[in-house]
C-alpha cells in the first residue's frame, strides 16, 4: 500500500485502518475472515467528515455567497459521480479487495463502489491522523474543482461532455482545446481556452482556471450549434 499512500499524499500510522477502507463487503463474505471488517461503518463516517470538510472549504472560498448558491455547489462536489471521478484520479478501484464475484463484474469501476471507497479513505486519514489530515486531503483533492467552479453558472451541467456526445451525433470530429492565453500574476492567473474541430477555432472560453476556461469553450460551441442544455 505504499504507492497508494504516496499518491494519496498521506501515510499511515495504522495502515490496517487503510486495509479496512480498502474492503469491500463481498470480500469479507466471501472470506468469512472476521479480522477484516469491510468499509462499510468508515463510508458512513466518511460521509459525516466529507460534508463538514467541504462545507468548510465552499464557505471560506466563497465569501459572497449566500446558503443557496453554497449548497449547490455542495452536492455537486460530494456528488457520487464527483466522488468516483476522485476515486478513479487516485486509482482507488486498483487497490479494492473485493470477492471473486463482484470484481468479475466490474466492480473497480463500478460509481457507487468508487465513490463510497473514497468516502471511507477520507475517514480513515480522519481517523489516523486527526481532521486537520483529512482537511488536507480533501483540500488538496477537491482544489482544481472549487478553483474552476463558474459562480455565475452553478447548473453545472457537464459542457465538454455534451459537445464530445453532440460532435459524434453530427459526424464531426471530437473537440480540443488549446490554451492560447494567459495572464495575471501567478497567485491569480486567467486563461483563456479555444475549441477547436479540425484545426480551426470555434469557440472560446475564459476563466480563473484551465478546466474552467474549457467549460466556458464547450458551453460557447454548444450555444453556437443550437444545442445548450436546458
Amino acid at each position: 500500500m505504499t504507492d497508494f499512500q504516496t499518491r494519496l499524499g498521506y501515510s499511515f500510522r495504522d495502515p490496517a485502518l487503510l486495509a479496512r477502507a480498502l474492503t469491500h463487503r463481498s470480500f469479507t463474505n466471501e472470506h468469512r475472515d472476521p479480522r477484516s471488517p469491510n468499509n462499510e461503518r468508515l463510508e458512513f463516517l466518511g460521509d459525516t467528515v466529507l460534508g463538514f470538510v467541504v462545507g468548510e472549504y465552499i464557505y471560506r472560498a466563497f465569501p459572497n455567497l449566500q446558503e443557496g448558491a453554497l449548497s449547490k455547489i455542495k452536492a455537486h462536489l460530494v456528488s457520487a459521480t464527483m466522488l468516483a471521478a476522485k476515486a478513479r484520479e487516485l486509482g482507488i478501484g486498483r487497490y479494492l479487495r473485493m470477492g471473486t464475484g463482484e470484481a468479475r463484474s466490474g466492480g473497480a469501476e463500478k460509481l457507487s463502489l468508487l465513490a463510497d471507497a473514497f468516502e471511507a479513505v477520507v475517514a480513515a486519514v480522519y481517523l489516523d491522523g486527526g481532521l486537520a489530515a483529512a482537511e488536507t486531503l480533501v483540500r488538496r483533492v477537491f482544489s482544481p474543482d472549487v478553483s474552476g467552479i463558474d459562480i455565475g453558472d452553478l447548473s453545472f451541467h457537464d459542457y465538454k461532455t455534451a459537445l464530445q456526445e453532440c460532435a459524434q451525433s453530427l459526424g464531426l470530429p471530437l473537440p480540443e482545446y488549446r490554451v492560447v492565453d494567459e495572464y495575471g500574476p501567478d497567485h491569480e492567473k486567467s486563461f483563456v481556452v479555444e475549441a477547436f474541430w479540425d484545426g480551426v477555432a470555434f469557440a472560446y472560453g475564459r476563466g480563473t482556471s484551465k478546466r474552467e476556461a474549457q467549460r466556458k469553450a464547450a458551453k460557447e460551441a454548444l450555444k453556437k450549434l443550437g444545442r445548450l442544455p436546458p
